[in-house]
């Protein structure tokens, strides 16, 4: 069983890019590839508060195509494969809606979508990767999938953006379309969407996780350990026949 194991879940000398690494998923994710012994690449536009030994950082906007093709050409000359390009770069803004502004919609369009479809163009451009499982995964959120019941914010909150959803309903689309577009590749292409996510650094209100909880058929947020273990399996070969799928870990909240 451990052979089996050990095959399936083979991801060690692989070369994997994590996109938001800085941020809290991002951050995490880097930690268990490199558990796994695969080679990490972490990538963002904030500098990481606290970095990782071995991971190999690259500060970049996502937003710039040229910033993008430059930096994977950078990465190439490290790298003698790119095998997994995790997409988990990600913005919202919370102002009210009635309020929004053209230049909150192109930041949260620019990052969450242009970004997105700049990274995985210069991952085809750039791996060498065929017979090797490669894969890209993109980070959406169950707000792609259902919408957000505001009888959970009280005023101090940040609300998810009707722009957010949107954008990440987009990514949803986007797995799908390259799925099928990259598949004479062999380059499979799946997306994750998380609920909300507990976070001990800088915990949400009390308020809110009492009713995000209530609201939750599995009565509480998610750990960040739980949404992790999605993306290794799309990234392995126990997924090996499984593309162009959204993979939805929200704890059930979607299913009401």
């Amino acid at each position: 069983m451990s052979k089996f194991i050990d095959q399936t879940y083979k991801l060690k000398d692989k070369t994997v890019i994590i996109t938001g690494s800085s941020g809290q998923l991002g951050r995490a994710l880097c930690e268990a590839y490199l558990d796994l012994g695969s080679k990490v690449i972490g990538i963002d536009i904030k500098e990481p508060q606290k970095k990782i030994n071995d991971v190999l950082y690259f500060n970049s906007d996502i937003k710039d195509y040229n910033k993008v093709n430059d930096l994977f050409k950078s990465i190439k000359k490290k790298c003698k494969s790119i095998d997994v390009l995790i997409n988990n770069a990600g913005v919202s803004i919370f102002t009210p809606f009635e309020e929004r502004t053209p230049k909150e919609l192109d930041f949260v369009i620019d990052t969450n979508l242009k970004g997105t479809f700049y990274l995985i163009q210069a991952f085809i451009k750039n791996t060498n990767s065929r017979g090797r499982n490669a894969n890209i995964i993109n980070i959406g959120s169950m707000y792609g999938v259902i919408s957000p019941d505001f009888r959970i914010y009280d005023q101090g909150d940040r609300k998810n953006s009707e722009i957010y959803g949107a954008t990440k309903a987009g990514i949803i689309q986007l797995t799908k379309y390259f799925a099928v577009h990259l598949a004479d590749k062999e380059i499979r292409v799946n997306s994750i969407s998380p609920g909300g996510i507990y976070n001990p650094e800088f915990p949400q209100s009390k308020e809110f996780i009492n009713k995000y909880s209530l609201r939750c058929p599995m009565k509480r947020m998610a750990k960040i350990d739980e949404i992790i273990g999605g993306v290794i399996f799309f990234s392995s070969n126990a997924s090996s026949y499984i593309t162009g799928q959204n993979l939805v870990i929200d704890g059930g909240m979607s299913c009401w």
